[in-house]
């Protein structure tokens, strides 16, 4: 069972990201650009992902994934409930999510000094 502290620190610590809070819901940014939130209660996360991916990772494990509501779904996004995910899972997640927000150089930065993962 993944939880907020699993990855409140990667997000800090990813290249350009900072967390911020917004009505009492921890974020994380680059620039302006959300890329993975926190519901009020800690126990969603909603994460940047492609929209031509996101109906077959809902449909592959619909227990741990679901769309976002009709209206956020023009935006790249998908909701993850925590209790669902393992530690490691939500961590990928996070940076694949910051990927998607960050210049390729940058991802590939991280690659070169992260060869495992986030892990």
């Amino acid at each position: 069972m993944a939880v907020i502290e699993d990855v409140r620190l990667l997000g800090t610590e990813l290249e350009r990201s900072y967390q911020v809070y917004v009505r009492g819901r921890l974020k994380f940014r680059v620039k302006q650009i959300v890329y993975v939130a926190f519901s009020l209660d800690e126990r969603e996360m909603g994460f940047a992902f492609p929209k031509e991916e996101r109906a077959a990772l809902v449909a592959g494990e619909p227990h741990k994934f679901r769309l976002p509501s009709a209206s956020d779904m023009r935006f790249n996004w998908v909701h993850a409930d925590l209790a669902a995910l393992d530690a490691t899972e939500a961590r990928e997640l996070v940076v694949d999510a910051w990927r998607m927000v960050v210049p390729k150089k940058v991802s590939r930065a991280y690659d070169l000094t992260h060869p495992g993962g986030p892990g």
